[in-house]
Order: structure tokens, then C-alpha cells, then sequence
């Protein structure tokens, strides 16, 4: 008998609490559970919403300024009222929140860069959260980056845009699509201050390459991009190149060559 009345308790407990998270979401048409104080369970749901979307409008800065605040409330009750998360930690909800505009939201106009920039500021934040540090274990921090196999740091991620992405803001909302995509790189360097660079053809292929390379020398890397370019002169991709590796080497986008 015991043990029946106690799961008995436990049912009824977890219908309270299926009830309760359910208006949680969708307090305008779920709701509350009937004995529960009203005024208590408003000020809880407040609570929630206002949680979610503090931390939301704080993980997509630019995104939230470019968003009116009818909109933007509109699509935040959206999200808590029908996105199902997948993990617990809350450092988390921003792809969650990431996931919910590519996949489910319904019937909220957005412009259409708006998924791109949203994508662009998770980056950001993911590559901020990384647990890696760079290590220059096996790297020969003053390596000739010609001579020398360049080792790049585990801590950039190199994107693609149809949008501009990293100039958009309050002042600049494009409105045509650009003839030219985008290419972006961003970074962490070794004090954890992170940074993005705008690459040109030449920048954005010695990137593409570095990252599947293993054996090639840099020079060898930049005659590759020459050939690739078609280039009249492979000289002046090469003299280039090595500029923008030594660049890359002063902000810890590129540690040095292999030992």
C-alpha cells in the first residue's frame, strides 16, 4: 500500500510539474495549475522569460540591436514556447537559440542575413569558451615560415558569408545581397582576447591550405596559390604571402613551424 500511495505522490507530482513548465512556456495560452497562487506563478514565469532573454540578447549583441523590440520579443516567446533543448548547461543555449532560427520559427519576418549574423556571433562566442589553450609544444615559435612546415593555431575558425556580416550594425543594414561573398577569420590568441580579420582570395586559399597541411613548406604552399591563381608572377604571391603569414604569426593565428 505504501508504495502504491508513493507513486501515487510521484504521478501526481510530475503531472504539477509537466503542468507548471508548460505555462513556464506558454504562459498567455497554457494555464497555470489551479492550485497554485496566480501572482506567484506570473512572477516565476517572468522570471524565466526574462532570464532567457537577457542571456540570448547578451550572447547576440549586434543581432538584438538590429532587431525591434516587437520583434525580437516576439521571436524569444516563440523560442521558449516551442524549441526543445538538448543539453542542460546554459553556456549552451546560445547554438539552442541557433538551432531554433534555422530550423523553427515560423511566420517572423527577419531580413535575410539575419541567420548569418546570428551564426557569425555564435562563432565569437564559441571560439571565447573554447577550454584549449595554444600550446607550442613541438612548434618553433621563430621558424622561417618559408623554409619551415606552419603550424596554425587550434583556436580560429574560418567562415563564409553570403552577408557582410562583421560590418552590420544599427547604422548599416545592406539590403542587396553583395556580388562578393565574405570571408572571415576568427581568433583567440594567447592572452584569450579575440580578434577576426576580412580576407582577400589570396588570404582566405593560404588558410584553406595551411589547415590540411601537413608536409609543405610555405613556400611551397604559396607557389601551389600561384598556380592555383594563375598568377603571372609567382614572386609577388610569394612576397605577399609571407607577409600575411607573418601577420598571422604576430596575432597567433599561425605559432610558428614544426619542429
Amino acid at each position: 500500500m505504501a508504495i502504491i500511495q508513493n507513486n501515487m505522490k510521484s504521478e501526481s507530482l510530475h503531472n504539477l510539474q509537466y503542468a507548471f513548465t508548460r505555462h513556464m512556456r506558454d504562459p498567455e495560452n497554457i494555464p497555470a495549475p489551479a492550485d497554485i497562487e496566480p501572482r506567484r506563478v506570473a512572477i516565476y514565469a517572468d522570471l524565466v522569460y526574462r532570464n532567457i532573454e537577457g542571456f540570448i540578447a547578451n550572447s547576440f549583441p549586434v543581432l538584438r540591436k538590429v532587431t525591434t523590440d516587437s520583434d525580437w520579443h516576439l521571436m524569444l516567446r516563440d523560442y521558449v514556447k516551442r524549441h526543445v533543448s538538448h543539453t542542460p548547461y546554459f553556456p549552451k543555449m546560445p547554438l539552442e537559440f541557433l538551432t531554433y532560427l534555422e530550423k523553427e520559427r515560423n511566420d517572423i519576418e527577419t531580413p535575410e542575413f539575419y541567420f548569418e549574423l546570428a551564426h557569425y556571433e555564435w562563432i565569437e562566442t564559441s571560439i571565447a569558451l573554447d577550454q584549449r589553450e595554444i600550446s607550442f609544444s613541438g612548434i618553433e615559435q621563430e621558424g622561417d615560415l618559408l623554409k619551415g612546415i606552419p603550424q596554425l593555431s587550434p583556436l580560429i575558425m574560418p567562415l563564409a558569408y553570403q552577408w557582410p556580416v562583421h560590418r552590420i550594425s544599427p547604422e548599416y543594414i545592406p539590403q542587396e545581397l553583395p556580388e562578393q561573398p565574405t570571408y572571415l577569420l576568427v581568433y583567440r590568441d594567447r592572452d584569450y582576447e579575440m580578434g577576426f580579420l576580412e580576407l582577400n582570395p589570396v588570404s582566405a586559399k593560404l588558410i584553406e591550405e595551411l589547415t590540411k597541411n601537413s608536409d609543405k613548406s610555405g613556400k611551397q604552399i604559396l607557389e601551389l596559390i600561384a598556380r592555383q591563381l594563375k598568377h603571372p608572377n609567382p614572386e609577388i604571391v610569394i612576397k605577399g604571402g609571407l607577409e600575411i603569414m607573418q601577420d598571422f604569426k604576430n596575432r597567433d593565428i599561425v605559432l610558428g613551424t614544426l619542429i
